[in-house]
């Protein structure tokens, strides 16, 4: 096992991070929000750590907290016009901010370094480190799941109208949506800054944005297990397509088109519904015995 675990360390790495920014964009879409500012919010996270802990000696632990402070206050002042506009134009507006964001870090030289980045960052996240963070995300989302917060969410992703009739103030819980997703993003964007040695603005930019949206569409917009399994399918199979390593990119994609097609779900929110349904379904039989042997008593 310990064999194992050093031969594909990275790989694990990459899979819990992964996971980290996949929970960071399903909540947004969980509440309706179609944003797409996990890359710009994991960007913050974690040049606030490289910067505070290479430059002013900040205990890495409190950088960490403050990027995912500062990630999710960004994304409350996001959320104030954001909150306005909806589907593509949110998505436009959100891809803008990613782009602000790096704008800003590739020109502020003096701060963080410009194209060249932020280099000799301690070394201070590893695997078990990574791994708390995203148990402990995985606990917050599924409290959220069994509260009204999460009834409210789910509402507002079926129906926007329905929910706003029955007094749900969109507004506000799509802030909070804007909120927890910064904070999230900056928090595992804080960690990837302590685990890589060196960031630079290309760490986090359109490509940062199409794997976490890959991360999701692939695993699920719902559910736990949908970032766990997306997550899962963009670590493994890079090491399953190695012999057709120049065709990777269009492998991925038929890949996720066949997904998109046959699975819309999502791979883990269709197990996790395959699973609901047969626990109905033997419901629904335990019930049905009892409802004709009381029809038959009172024949």
């Amino acid at each position: 096992m310990i064999q194992f675990y050093y031969a594909y360390q990275p790989i694990i790495d990459f899979f819990l991070l992964s996971i980290g920014f996949g929970f960071s964009q399903q909540i947004a879409l969980r509440a309706g929000v179609f944003s797409i500012a996990t890359a710009g919010f994991a960007a913050l996270g974690a040049y606030t750590v490289a910067i505070l802990v290479t430059r002013y000696g900040v205990p890495a632990w409190a950088t960490v907290i403050l990027g995912a402070v500062l990630a999710g206050a960004v994304g409350f002042v996001l959320s104030l016009p954001l909150a306005r506009l909806r589907g593509a134009f949110q998505a436009i507006a959100t891809l803008a901010f990613v782009q602000i964001v790096l704008s800003l870090l590739l020109y502020g030289e003096g701060l963080t370094g410009g194209a060249l980045g932020i280099m000799n960052i301690p070394r201070l996240a590893n695997t078990g480190i990574i791994l708390i963070a995203v148990l402990a995300v995985m606990y917050v989302m599924w409290s959220i799941g069994r509260t009204g917060l999460g009834r409210v969410f789910e509402a507002l992703r079926q129906e926007e109208s329905v929910a706003s009739s029955l007094g749900v103030n969109i507004g506000t819980y799509h802030t909070l949506a804007f909120v927890l997703s910064g904070a999230i993003g900056g928090l595992f964007g804080g960690l990837q800054s302590l685990y890589v040695f060196q960031i630079e603005p290309n760490n986090f930019g359109f490509a940062l944005v199409v794997n976490v949206l890959t991360v999701v569409i692939l695993g699920g917009r719902t559910t736990i297990l949908g970032p766990v399994m997306g997550a899962a399918i963009m670590a493994i199979l890079p090491e399953l397509a190695r012999p057709l390593a120049e065709y990777r990119p269009a492998v991925n994609g038929v890949i996720l088109i066949l997904v998109i097609t046959f699975l819309p779900n999502g791979v883990g929110d269709e197990i996790v519904f395959w699973f609901r349904r047969r626990r109905h379904a033997r419901v629904a039989a335990a019930r049905t015995p009892q409802s004709k042997e009381s029809q038959n008593a009172v024949t």
